[in-house]
């Protein structure tokens, strides 16, 4: 197979690529993370974060490429009953890089860029994929998998770095970023509880998302990571103390749900390979985000609580992230290299 141009590349350019950004972001926060008990992490986590930074910029270009000079096809996408849930993966990825900025550098005005830039876009995205699924009929139960929380759901992605940066603003647009952060988590996370009883619907009474969406039942971590320590970050910004008990004691036992369910993905990969059916692709990226997400959420409650159990789950989670971010970077790339990983899928 000869490499297409670049031009061919925009062209049909996959949505989902932003997942690795995400990935990469979260594995870099992760690290961080861990770099509190073991400082010689700190070093690699920096190195994952500027690295990070460069793969957003390098994605970028074919991104814009394609709504600039082919946006016939980029409009095509947001009708597709699977892959228009991927576009938002753009804007959680500017969400990430506003944690990441905030987390490794002091520049919190390009934090506050990243976070405004994602926010407007992420509600875009939310609005959209969701108008053209709500008013068409192009969805049905073979399409529904865990992919589709990525639209709604990943509005609770906004208070992980909209939270910490209240503080470096003033009064007035402080109240205006802390109502912009309940309304995403607010809403992800009610999404979230109608999406979930969708996917498991479809897990116990239909056939299961095989081949290169069989990843995509790793995304249900993503959201039993993410919303629990969203919802700390928010009501660490309230002048209410109390809450902060009750909301540790929810983290907790959402954080429950999410060792069961990342041994139940575990199983549920490890069949799939066995019969042949977890072949190489985008997708794989599905297993990166969720895994950190909930590697960040076991760090945040072995803060909270002080238990060693905590730091060891949050461990475990961390070096499957790594293994599975080496592979699924190194088989991307050389797929990126020879140029098959560019071809579309149906």
């Amino acid at each position: 197979m000869s490499r297409p141009r670049f031009s061919e590349i925009s062209r049909t350019f996959a949505p989902g690529w932003f997942a690795a950004v995400m990935g990469t972001g979260v594995l870099a926060l992760s690290t961080r993370g861990l770099a509190a008990h073991w400082p010689a992490l700190l070093l690699p986590a920096q190195l994952l974060h500027w690295f990070n930074v460069g793969l957003f910029c390098l994605l970028a270009l074919p991104w814009l490429t394609r709504w600039l000079r082919f946006p016939a096809a980029a409009l095509q996408t947001l009708q597709h009953p699977v892959q228009a849930s991927f576009y938002p993966t753009f804007s959680i990825a500017l969400l990430v890089l506003a944690a990441q900025w905030l987390q490794f550098t002091s520049w919190t005005g390009v934090a506050l860029a990243f976070w405004w830039v994602g926010v407007g876009l992420h509600f875009t995205f939310s609005f959209v994929v969701l108008f053209f699924v709500f008013r068409g009929e192009q969805v049905t139960v073979d399409h529904v998998t865990p992919a589709k929380f990525i639209p709604a759901v990943g509005l609770v992605v906004m208070p992980l770095a909209g939270a910490p940066l209240l503080a470096h603003v003033g009064d007035g647009l402080r109240e205006w970023m802390l109502t912009i952060n309940l309304i995403g988590l607010g809403a992800g996370s009610m999404m979230y509880l109608g999406l979930l009883g969708m996917t498991l619907q479809r897990q116990y009474l239909h056939k299961p998302a095989q081949g290169i969406l069989t990843p995509t039942v790793w995304i249900h971590l993503a959201p039993i990571g993410v919303i629990p320590v969203s919802l700390m970050n928010l009501v660490e910004q309230l002048p209410w103390p109390a809450l902060r008990d009750v909301a540790a004691l929810l983290m907790a036992l959402v954080w429950g749900f999410g060792v069961w369910w990342l041994v139940m993905a575990m199983l549920l990969t490890l069949a799939a390979r066995a019969a042949g059916q977890l072949p190489f692709a985008l997708s794989w990226w599905g297993f990166t985000f969720p895994l950190g997400a909930f590697a960040g959420e076991s760090l945040r409650l072995h803060a909270l609580f002080g238990w060693a159990s905590f730091l060891v789950v949050a461990t475990l989670a961390w070096a499957l992230l790594c293994g599975l971010w080496a592979t699924t970077a190194w088989r991307t790339a050389r797929g990126a290299i020879g140029g098959g990983i560019f071809a579309p899928h149906p």
